[in-house]
């Protein structure tokens, strides 16, 4: 399951971000994945100051977004950068790293969240594009969009053909380590909050007792 979120930033924020990212120094981004072999973009030098400001404003959308705390039972996140495709580049078909080395012990990654900054219209290409069995499932939301997808997934970032691409991106460790208790998990409260006020209180009582209990079997808050 995907999750589409729109509206995750602001004008004003992506517009803060595309100007920060004038400043920013880029490296190659195979310096976090020097054994790629299909990795061809550029990264946010973690060092830069830079780099805590745009990374401190893509966690703050992100923790502010109810959808986004609600697809994703979040418990851990990286510290998410900023990615630069410029012509020709592209990330080729992979699965993102099982665990991350930040921080005092490893993030598992469990979900992957790509943020748009660019305008569309700004580029060709540099769509990314997530494998759903037999099928590839393009995104290339307007600025301030976000896509939210499972780590386990093969995915890609296709070439740009024209202009530049920059997004951000960042991995969260969900307290639910069951990808797919987590997507009924995230439907079963999605239901409650739309039909909830319809319903008698004794049956939203009991699918909100439904809820928290598997919640509670299924969540590792350690």
């Amino acid at each position: 399951m995907f999750c589409e979120i729109p509206d995750l930033l602001t004008p004003a924020e992506v517009a803060e971000l595309r100007h920060l990212a004038t400043r920013l120094r880029f490296v190659d981004g195979k310096v976090t994945n020097p054994g790629s072999l299909v990795k061809n973009n550029l990264q946010g030098d973690l060092g830069d100051p830079q780099h805590e400001r745009a990374s401190a404003i893509l966690r703050a959308a992100l923790s502010r977004s109810p959808l986004f705390v609600a697809f994703a039972f979040p418990k851990l996140m990286a510290p998410p950068s900023l990615s630069l495709y410029r012509l020709g580049m592209n990330y080729g078909a992979h699965a993102d790293a099982a665990f991350l080395p930040i921080g005092g012990r490893p993030i598992r990654a469990d979900l992957s969240c790509t943020m748009f900054l660019t305008d569309p219209a700004d580029y060709d290409g540099g769509e990314l594009s997530v494998r759903l069995g037999t099928r590839e499932i393009d995104f290339k939301p307007a600025p301030g969009g976000a896509v939210v997808y499972p780590s386990t997934t093969i995915h890609q970032v296709r070439p740009v053909t024209r202009g530049e691409r920059l997004c951000g991106i960042t991995f969260i460790e969900s307290d639910i380590v069951d990808r797919n208790g987590r997507e009924l998990l995230f439907e079963l409260n999605d239901i409650l909050a739309a039909e909830g006020e319809r319903l008698t209180w004794e049956a939203r009582t009991r699918l909100s007792h439904v809820a928290t209990s598997l919640h509670r079997q299924w969540g590792d808050a350690g």
